[in-house]
């Protein structure tokens, strides 16, 4: 395997970590059960990952603008946990996947499984939030700027279905819109974009190779939009920061943690910690 795919394959990883932790730091509303926190399945509104896979929202979907050869593929097994003031959740586990279709063309998915709580005051258990993603690279880094446009569906978790109000489909769309600057083993990466239920987001990051099997990123997210069922109003901000390792040519494990700041346990304050595996996967023709 050549280093550029090498480098690569960390620079998925660490993002891919950002993509799983981020949604498992989105807004949730709490069901009525008691709570003042706010569950991350438990909210009607889009996040990446959760990606970052990767939750609920109003929640950023932050990604870079890179997209996969033809025919290489990434998978991603990874588990989070969320704990607010006074509630707790964990997605286990949390399953992305994307395979490079054509092209400048990525199709992916994201698929969590919320643990729900045994005596049934928690998060409702099954198969939380989901989305089905392609990703287009308008721009593929010629002169160093990547741009992708990011256009998905989100399909509601039943515990995410239960705080809708009632003329809201469990189905939605999101458009999101990335950005990337690569300069030497630095990149920086930015999104923005809208989901059909009204909320708007936006946010930044920074990755770096900082040695040849060691990638770090970390990112700051808001988002913003109406209100939920309750009449709360949705506004979310969140840091997060990643590290991945490349524990052989075509596998790396990942690590990442985030906190909301300046966002109230009813917007799903609180932190998160999540770790995984990633496994890249090269037609020979490209690894070559």
């Amino acid at each position: 395997m050549t280093t550029a795919v090498s480098r690569l394959i960390v620079v998925i990883a660490g993002a891919m970590s950002l993509a799983v932790a981020v949604p498992a730091l989105a807004q949730g509303k709490s069901g009525g059960k008691g709570h003042k926190s706010a569950a991350p399945s438990e909210s009607p509104l889009p996040s990446p990952s959760a990606g970052p896979a990767s939750g609920a929202s109003p929640m950023a979907w932050l990604d870079d603008a890179s997209v996969l050869p033809v025919g290489a593929m990434s998978l991603v097994v990874a588990a989070a946990h969320w704990s607010g003031s006074d509630l707790a959740e964990t997605d286990l586990p949390i399953v992305n996947a994307a395979v490079g279709l054509a092209p400048r063309v990525q199709i992916g998915a994201i698929v969590p499984r919320v643990v729900g709580s045994a005596d049934g005051t928690g998060p409702v258990g099954g198969v939380g939030t989901s989305y089905v993603s392609a990703k287009i690279a308008l721009l593929t880094g010629g002169s160093g700027v990547k741009l992708a446009v990011s256009p998905m569906i989100q399909i509601l978790g039943e515990g995410a279905v239960q705080g809708l109000p009632g003329n809201e489909s469990r189905v939605q769309f999101g458009l999101p819109v990335s950005v990337e600057l690569s300069q030497g083993i630095a990149r920086v990466f930015a999104s923005t974009g809208f989901f059909s239920q009204g909320a708007w987001f936006a946010g930044g990051g920074v990755g770096v190779q900082a040695a040849p099997r060691v990638g770090v990123a970390a990112s700051f997210t808001r988002s913003w939009g109406g209100e939920d069922a309750s009449g709360a109003t949705r506004d979310r901000r969140d840091l997060s920061g990643s590290v991945s390792y490349l524990v052989a040519s075509k596998v790396a494990v990942y690590g990442s943690i985030g906190r909301t700041i300046a966002t109230t346990d009813e917007n799903g304050a609180g932190t998160t910690v999540s770790g995984g595996v990633a496994f890249f996967f090269v037609p020979s023709t490209t690894s070559r």
